[in-house]
């Protein structure tokens, strides 16, 4: 990638073009239900978007990422659920999901997170030292791609559940019509 890229919080400018990239970057994917827009978009209406970033390239948005706040059954607080994290096809394995997931997790950090879990690739997610934690789970899904990362050193223990935005299956009334920027912003 020749031009500069920008990662910086997500405006309400960019509510648009986060969806078409999002819609984009899952087009193709097969394990996908393709509701990764719509997640963003209920996330953002009930204000569960604790960082949301954008990377932009030449004023053009070509991904972005999200965190939001997770509950765990053993009642371990300040925890975050990462994703969707999403990249234009033609900008992908250039480094831009990268940089979004190690400055949202930088954020997080600086905001008190104690720590912050996802499903994916583990291949992936290893590099920012995300793993499997032992007795923390995610009903549903196979223990290998339920990753977590602490970082404050202790672990929860118990099952975790992502903010009700994650059901979203389409476009719900008046979502998306207001914007509230995540606190990191």
């Amino acid at each position: 990638m020749d031009a500069e890229l920008i990662i910086r919080s997500e405006t309400k400018d960019d509510i648009g073009a986060i969806a078409e990239v999002t819609a984009a970057a899952f087009e193709t994917l097969e394990i996908s239900g393709h509701t990764e827009q719509f997640i963003i978009e209920a996330l953002r209406a009930a204000r569960a978007l604790t960082v949301s970033l954008v990377a932009e390239v030449d004023g053009r948005v070509i991904g972005h990422v999200a965190f939001s706040p997770v509950t765990i059954s053993d009642g371990t607080r300040d925890w975050y659920g990462l994703g969707p994290v999403s990249v234009l096809p033609r900008h992908q394995k250039q480094g831009v999901g990268k940089a979004l997931i190690r400055e949202g997790l930088s954020r997080l950090k600086a905001l008190g997170a104690r720590g912050c879990c996802l499903v994916g690739h583990p291949e992936y997610y290893w590099q920012f030292g995300f793993d499997n934690i032992p007795g923390f789970e995610y009903e549903g899904v196979p223990s290998e791609v339920f990753l977590a990362m602490s970082f404050d050193g202790r672990s929860p223990r118990g099952t975790v559940t992502f903010h009700e935005g994650f059901a979203a299956t389409g476009r719900q009334e008046g979502a998306g019509d207001e914007w509230e920027g995540g606190s990191d912003t």
